[in-house]
Parts: C-alpha cells; structure tokens; sequence
C-alpha cells in the first residue's frame, strides 16, 4: 500500500500545476470530497464549525421525517439508525472527536425527552439503538477526547444509563454498559 502511494506521489509531483488543479477540480465536484477540502485544507478555522451546522440541520429534518415501523419504538428506531447514517458521514470528513460527539449528544437527547415508558417495551430495536449511541459516546469521551470533557459529558451520560439500566437491563446489551461514568 504505502509503495503505491509513494509511486502515486511521485507522479503527482510531475504534472504541472494547472492539470493538478483540474484534477482537484473535477474531485471537488463530489459533496464529500468538497467538505473534505473545505475542513481541512481551503477553510481550517470555519470550515469544520459549517459542516456542523450544515449536519445538525440535517439531523433536525430526520427528526422530522416519518419512518417505517409498526409501532412508534420501530419508526424511532429507524430514525436513530438514519441520524448515526448521517453522524458518520460528518465523521468521515471531519476528525474532530467534540464535535461528533456533540453531534450524538444532540441525538440523544430526542429519545430521553420521551416519556421512559418507551423503554423496555418488546419492541428492543429501539432499545438497542439508543444502546449503541450511548455506548459510543461513552467509549468517545472516554477513550479519544482529552479527560477534562468528561466533566462536561459526566451528568449527562449517566442520567442516560440511569434510564436504560431502570428501564431496559433484561437487553443484554444495556446490561453490559457501566452503571456510571466516574
């Protein structure tokens, strides 16, 4: 891989200046790789602060939509599976770790606003899902933000794993997260 990648290097640096820029160009007409040259390299200070906005909006019309699902649990479900969809793609752009977890954070807060009773119910897809937001925005503050986020992370978290252990500790899964984030 990294012979490949000094060969493409290599041969980068020989074309003139004008075909690289027709080259970034024509890449740059794709969405992702137009977000990416804007986070990192054309807008460094407001470049990643646009593309979060730009994915809170987006997040605030999933919110909206309507989804398939039998039961109000499987259509929250889905619209948490199509809110971590949109997540990732904002992660893949940008690396920076506050942000994204921001971004979960603000998702978690639509399932915790609703009545508990939506827990533990037998429709444990929903269960689940939100499972998977806590569990990874604990491992995020963790393991990959400096510790001094954790206080600021802490209350929230584990007023979230208070709810799914009261609620939803039968799923295996919410059972295996940690009671509390010290």
């Amino acid at each position: 891989m990294s012979n490949r990648r000094t060969e493409l290097k290599e041969q980068l640096s020989a074309l003139p200046k004008n075909v690289l820029v027709g080259i970034i160009v024509k890449l740059a007409a794709k969405k992702a790789n137009y977000d990416f040259l804007l986070a990192n390299y054309l807008d460094k200070d407001s470049g990643e602060k646009d593309l979060y906005e730009e994915a809170r909006r987006d997040l605030d019309s999933l919110f909206i939509k309507r989804y398939k699902g039998f039961s109000e649990e499987l259509q929250l479900a889905n619209m948490l599976s199509a809110c971590v969809k949109r997540i990732n793609e904002f992660t893949a752009v940008s690396k920076n770790r506050k942000l994204e977890a921001d971004l979960l954070l603000y998702v978690l807060e639509v399932p915790f606003s609703l009545p508990t009773i939506m827990f533990g119910t037998c429709f444990t897809q929903y269960d689940y899902r939100v499972g998977l937001l806590v569990r990874r925005l604990i491992n995020l503050v963790v393991k990959k933000l400096h510790p001094d986020y954790l206080i600021e992370y802490k209350d929230k978290l584990n007023g979230y794993l208070t709810i799914l252990h009261r609620t939803s500790e039968f799923h295996d899964f919410i059972y295996k997260l940690p009671q509390k984030i010290d």
